[in-house]
């Protein structure tokens, strides 16, 4: 084969590291945003943090203003205390107080420090100061709720050593995961135990706090519930009966045959039904050891003057800007390689927080796309959303679909009506009988609306719910209905059914 050369043009899309960092910046949440700005931070030493009681006015006197104002990424601080205010508080502090190289056994500091006792303290500090102490509650878990009971109790040494056995057995809902026999069984071969020593040990832990916990079905934890009730409450007698003969039956939704058997009328039965429904279900679901975990909206939405207006959340992530002494020591710098490194960590820096701008930008102009389309959701509620998809907001801001994926993903909204994810204002579509669309979330809104106002002693089957929708001109099949309702976790027509 003969060897030539031949010249082409084209064009091909580099991933340079810049793009990489400012893509995997775009998809993090506001957590894990947060977390890599700190850890940008630690690692850079041209980065820092703005601190939110620095002074409006500190670098006025900067000649680069300019160029600081195009590397911060927040708003400039309000001003609270200038340079001076703070060199003369140093100067205070500082006067006359030194710390003698000998100190008697018994000293404090305030034999030293006497001065300081005029400076106001955390318990002097104004009420209104904004200021809200954080206090960090680890809770137990439900293991550890029953092993505190169980050393208050005078077990023996191998009644302890079971009860330890049944605890390790109880999920997190609060029931006995293993039978009795499988428990004895992994205790029989260390320790000479029978298996009626392991169900009188069962029968004392059913007593402990929460009431029902270590039941090994439904049945029993309701049962144990009500034993643990005052023999004074109203139609405790009845509640019993109801579980001990007709628990089938209640599952069932058979009141007709409830009512025949047990000889109550209807008042009477929903009088205990109610009784029963008061009882936990699932008696060691409220006691967690893990804390709760708060949303932090990225996007803020509010009406003015008539008018919906989205801001970013500027609490959402930590405030950084380039640190202009660092930035100002390249020049006196005379040493090359340490040059180098510091022009390259200037560099970075640069490239973070453009990273940070670009996905602020990007945050804000997808969210105000949202909003100016899902402005009948924020007037009117869930009936008035809008069938959208993210072909449409990428068409609108002149972006690709999987950039707009990134972005409404982990991402949360603050509204007046609460706090969504910005995935939730996407949603499929359904075709009227006037040739128009509506949203799924829409469709979700009604079913959820006619099912809270359908008589309860009939609800409505799926196939009534979905005539119901045609006759409002929206086509949608039965299953279709019992997706939606499903998805609401909303049961059966037959589950629904109550007493009048």
């Amino acid at each position: 084969m003969k060897q030539s050369l031949q010249l082409r043009l084209g064009q091909s899309l580099t991933m340079t590291p810049q793009l990489q960092q400012a893509i995997r910046l775009l998809q993090l949440s506001t957590l894990e945003l947060s977390t890599e700005i700190q850890e940008a931070l630690d690692s850079n030493m041209m980065l820092e943090a703005v601190d939110e009681t620095t002074s409006s006015n500190e670098s006025s006197t900067d000649n680069n203003q300019s160029n600081t104002d195009k590397d911060t990424v927040s708003e400039n601080s309000t001003n609270e205390a200038s340079g001076s205010d703070v060199e003369n508080l140093d100067s205070k502090l500082n006067e006359d107080q030194t710390i003698p190289d000998d100190l008697a056994v018994d000293t404090v500091w305030e034999d030293i420090y006497d001065s300081m006792s005029h400076l106001p303290t955390a318990s002097s500090a104004p009420a209104d100061s904004g200021e809200k102490e954080v206090i960090s509650v680890t809770g137990e878990s439900l293991q550890q709720h029953l092993d505190w009971q169980r050393e208050l109790t005078p077990f023996s040494k191998t009644d302890s050593i079971i009860a330890q056995a049944i605890i390790d057995s109880i999920n997190d809902d609060g029931f006995l995961a293993a039978s009795i026999e499988d428990i004895h069984q992994g205790l029989v071969g260390e320790y000479e135990i029978e298996l009626d020593e392991v169900a009188a040990v069962l029968r004392q832990i059913q007593n402990f706090d929460p009431p029902g916990v270590a039941a090994r079905d439904l049945k029993e934890s309701l049962q144990l519930q009500l034993e643990q009730l005052d023999d004074t409450v109203d139609d405790l007698q009845h509640a019993k009966l109801l579980i001990e003969n007709h628990f089938e039956q209640l599952a069932n939704r058979d009141y007709t045959q409830i009512m025949r058997q047990m000889k109550l009328s209807e008042p009477e039965l929903k009088d205990v039904i109610a009784l029963v429904q008061s009882l936990n279900p699932r008696p060691g679901s409220h006691i967690t050891d893990s804390n709760p975990e708060y949303i932090v909206p990225d996007v803020i939405v509010t009406k003015k003057k008539d008018k919906w207006v989205v801001e970013l959340n500027p609490d959402a992530a930590p405030k950084i800007r380039i640190n202009n002494h660092y930035a100002s020591l390249i020049k006196q710098v005379n040493n090359s390689s340490d040059n180098t490194y510091m022009k390259n960590h200037l560099q970075e820096a640069r490239w973070f927080i453009k990273s940070l701008q670009s996905r602020n930008e990007t945050l804000l102009k997808v969210s105000t796309s949202i909003v100016n389309r899902q402005v009948g959701f924020l007037e009117h509620g869930e009936e008035a959303m809008k069938a959208l998809v993210l072909h449409d907001i990428a068409e609108e801001v002149d972006m690709h679909e999987s950039t707009i994926s990134r972005v409404t993903t982990k991402k949360y909204m603050h509204t007046p009506r609460g706090i969504f994810e910005l995935k939730y204002f996407f949603s499929s579509h359904v075709s009227t009988t006037s040739g128009g669309e509506c949203s799924a979330t829409a469709i979700r809104a009604l079913l959820k609306k006619l099912i809270a106002a359908e008589n309860h002693s009939k609800p409505l089957s799926d196939s009534k719910l979905a005539d119901i929708l045609a006759d409002q001109g929206i086509k949608v099949a039965r299953r279709t209905v019992a997706k939606y309702r499903e998805s609401l976790s909303i049961p059966s027509s037959n589950e629904r059914k109550q007493l009048t």
